[in-house]
C-alpha cells in the first residue's frame, strides 16, 4: 500500500478527475466547496424563515443583504458584480420576488437608472436574521481556537481561487470548439 493510501485508511482517491496529488487535492477542495455552498444556501434560507417567515433561496437571501449593505441602493449591475454572477434574468426574477414580498422597492427609471433599496419590512427581516445568525452561528464559531485568523486566511484563499477559476473559465470559453 502506498503512503497516500495508508494515510487515508486504504481509501483510493484517484478517479477521472484526480490521478495525482495535485489533482486529488483540487478535486477534494472542489467537492468541499460544493458541499459548503449547498449548506450555506440551506442555512441562509432556514435562518430567513426563522427570522421572518419568508421563503427565499440562499442566493436570494444574499441579494437582499447585499441590497441593504452600506444602506445604499444597488442596481442589477451592482448585484451581479458583487455576487460574481452573470445570470441577470435570474437576479431580476429574485428582485421581482422580493418586490412582491415588499422587502425592497424599485427606484428610478430605465432612463435614469433603476436601483433597489430595502424597505422597513426588509430591514426588520435582515435585522432579525442578523440576531439569529449571531446567536446560532457566529457565537459558535467564535469559540473555536484561532477561528477568526483561520477564516481570514480561508477568505484570502477563496478570493484567490475565485480569480483563478474566473481566468480559467475565460480561457476555456475563448478556446472551446
Amino acid at each position: 500500500m502506498d503512503d497516500r493510501k495508508a494515510a487515508t485508511g486504504g481509501m483510493d482517491f484517484k478517479w477521472h478527475l484526480s490521478a495525482n496529488d495535485a489533482e486529488i487535492a483540487t478535486t477534494e477542495l472542489e467537492f468541499a466547496l460544493m458541499r459548503t455552498f449547498e449548506s450555506f444556501g440551506r442555512w441562509q434560507a432556514e435562518c430567513l424563515v426563522a427570522a421572518s417567515g419568508l421563503t427565499l433561496s440562499g442566493p436570494e437571501n444574499a441579494i437582499l443583504h447585499i441590497i441593504r449593505m452600506n444602506d445604499r441602493a444597488k442596481s442589477v449591475k451592482d448585484l451581479a458584480r458583487l455576487t460574481n454572477r452573470d445570470d441577470i434574468p435570474n437576479i431580476q426574477y429574485s428582485l421581482r420576488k422580493m418586490l412582491s414580498e415588499e422587502l425592497i422597492v424599485k427606484e428610478g427609471t430605465n432612463r435614469t437608472g433603476v436601483v433597489y433599496r430595502v424597505t422597513d419590512k426588509g430591514r426588520a427581516a435582515t435585522d432579525t436574521y442578523s440576531v439569529i445568525r449571531r446567536r446560532l452561528l457566529v457565537d459558535e464559531l467564535a469559540g473555536l481556537p484561532d477561528f477568526a485568523k483561520r477564516l481570514e486566511a480561508a477568505t484570502k484563499t477563496l478570493n484567490m481561487l475565485s480569480g483563478i477559476y474566473e481566468e480559467a473559465s475565460r480561457v476555456a470559453a475563448t478556446h472551446r470548439r
